[in-house]
């Protein structure tokens, strides 16, 4: 019996793509299977199209584009009509809404979103920054961070960082070992910049203990015990609450649902 496939999902952009799928992925939240995200940016030509079209059909995938391009916007439309490849026009709708709405004309000008604009180094920047700070590392410059995430093991710190990064948010992580004092460059940060990670000590578990599967490691060891992660979790909210950090609980939330409380008590915190 052959192994179910994953359901494919082709995004289709004349810019980075980016836009896509950062919505794809939000809505892929919501459904406990997982999905296979194939990206085709800088698709300005029918050539593209047709060949992306022509394997979208074959794999049975859902097509989601974000083409300013009326004429490619057009082609994309017919082909899905033509081959039964079901097709969402992410900006198409939205444009035309406040173009009417605002009585305004759109540029129409492909990868115009992702420009060399300021906001685009900036994030690149901060991108580049979360990569150097991933983990602990380079401490000394660590002070320069918007954002600093602390927690126990698994609990999102990386895949948070980076997330916050492609937003623009120069984010570093530091990890709370057991047993080992947090290092001093991270007490002696501005505490409005901290944002303490927590988790369900059931749910922590249950990560852990995947990812010792999955290393083929002895599954008697401390770091999925359950009365040791419960000691872990409990020192790390200590330790939260002397240094006045605030606390983010990642227990069953997408990366974009904590990094959007994140971000939440991170504004909170800025002088008006």
């Amino acid at each position: 019996m052959s192994e179910q496939r994953e359901p494919e999902l082709i995004v289709i952009s004349d810019g980075t793509g980016e836009t896509a799928v950062a919505a794809v992925r939000a809505a892929a939240t919501q459904f406990l299977e997982r999905f296979r995200v194939r990206t085709f940016g800088e698709t300005r030509h029918e050539s593209q199209v047709r060949r992306v079209m022509d394997r979208a059909a074959e794999d049975g995938a859902l097509v989601v584009f974000t083409v300013v391009n009326e004429s490619i916007t057009r082609l994309i439309r017919e082909l899905a009509l033509e081959k039964g490849v079901p097709a969402v026009d992410l900006l198409g709708p939205l444009i035309s809404a406040l173009a009417n709405h605002f009585k305004l004309s759109p540029q129409l000008r492909p990868g115009i979103l992702h420009g060399f604009s300021e906001d685009y180094f900036r994030r690149i920047e901060a991108v580049e920054f979360a990569v150097r700070h991933d983990d602990g590392a380079n401490l000394h410059t660590l002070f320069q961070a918007d954002l600093v995430l602390a927690g126990v093991s698994r609990t999102s710190k990386t895949p948070l960082s980076m997330y916050l990064a492609q937003r623009g948010y120069k984010t570093g992580n530091v990890p709370i070992v057991p047993g080992i004092d947090p290092p001093r460059e991270l007490l002696e940060i501005d505490r409005q910049k901290v944002v303490g990670l927590i988790s369900d000590a059931d749910s922590l578990l249950e990560i852990r203990r995947a990812r010792i599967r999955q290393l083929r490691a002895s599954p008697y060891l401390a770091y999925a015990d359950p009365s040791a992660v419960h000691d872990e979790l409990a020192r790390a909210r200590e330790l939260f609450r002397s240094q006045g950090w605030r606390m983010v609980d990642v227990t069953g939330k997408a990366v974009e649902e904590a990094a959007a409380r994140i971000l939440e008590i991170h504004q909170e915190g800025q002088p008006a």
